[in-house]
């Protein structure tokens, strides 16, 4: 199938999309703010939904707590902010109070990877779905694009019962994914079949890893390329058939390679099928300030640089 950009959209609109339209079906959400409403892509149901709107300011923790509150009293709650500030400045409450109790609440991490641009290492989530992984009962999401991540919202609300993570980013991406195109939560998303190399791509770093197969197929060679959306529970059945087919696997996915999507796939090749693997990701630096497309060239997130991974396993 060929995959179309229908114009590029910030996944946080379609975060705030889906919010809205779960809402609509169910009035028990409640959406808890931080001070940056619009930023995050709540403005919308703030507007529509003002009595089940609550604005804490910047007290991530105390947002957390009250979540956990509304969980206990019958309410899914849902809080955003910038990936950073909720991933790791919450860690301690989010697993004391949320993943210990098993509380379904929707924590969206806004902002995340290095495409945030401008402001710089402070507020460019590059370690939270390490750090989110790894919590028993917490369920991690990262969409590819403003579809899927209103599509990964609603299936987040509406029919999960447990903690839940979602990252998306802040600028306007390729946005590809078919508004009728089947999102189940721990189910890969074949994108187009192949017999030499393998791609796993998450977040927006799948639209990368489509353009890159593109390239490849001109070469006669045959690129498998899977969106894994949900890094946890992750499809550990749709990694082993596609590596044992193609026998290579490059990963892809705008976050640190060590503790990220990457070491989840190893995880599951090494105790399974291992095969030679090649992460394409950040290197264990922090980002800095700069416009989002400089940021992702320097850091060597491209479809030309899932290219070098990929050349590499092929001439061995």
């Amino acid at each position: 199938m060929t995959w179309v950009n229908r114009a590029n959209k910030a996944g946080r609109l379609g975060f705030g999309e889906g919010l809205v339209e779960a809402a609509k079906e169910n009035p028990n959400i409640i959406a808890l703010g931080a001070d940056i409403t619009a930023s995050v892509g709540m403005q919308d149901f703030a507007t529509q939904f003002p009595e089940r709107f609550f604005s804490f300011g910047i007290a991530e923790q105390n947002i957390i707590g009250a979540a956990t509150g509304l969980y206990l009293g019958g309410k899914i709650p849902i809080f955003s902010t910038y990936g950073v500030f909720a991933a790791h400045r919450a860690n301690d409450q989010i697993r004391v109070s949320v993943c210990y109790n098993n509380a379904h609440v929707l924590i969206g991490g806004a902002h995340a990877g290095i495409s945030v641009g401008p402001d710089g290492a402070t507020h460019q989530a590059l370690e939270d779905i390490a750090v989110m992984r790894v919590l028993p009962n917490m369920t991690v999401l990262s969409p590819c694009d403003a579809e899927q991540c209103k599509q990964a919202t609603k299936a987040a609300l509406l029919e999960m019962d447990s903690p839940v993570y979602i990252r998306f980013g802040r600028e306007a991406v390729p946005n590809f994914t078919l508004p009728n195109q089947e999102f189940i939560i721990g189910k890969a998303q074949l994108m187009r079949t192949g017999t030499d190399i393998s791609f796993f791509a998450t977040g927006h770093l799948l639209w990368e890893a489509i353009q890159a197969a593109n390239i490849l197929e001109k070469e006669n060679i045959s690129v498998e390329v899977i969106n894994i959306h949900t890094i946890k529970p992750i499809d550990k059945d749709a990694i082993l058939k596609s590596a044992k087919k193609t026998g290579r696997v490059v990963t892809a996915e705008e976050h640190q390679v060590m503790g990220g999507f990457g070491s989840a796939v190893a995880e599951i090749l090494i105790q399974n099928y291992p095969v030679p693997l090649q992460m394409v990701g950040v290197k264990d630096t922090f980002g800095e300030s700069g416009e989002p497309d400089e940021l992702m060239d320097k850091y060597g997130l491209r479809a030309k640089d899932i290219i070098k991974a990929a050349r590499i396993l092929l001439a061995n």
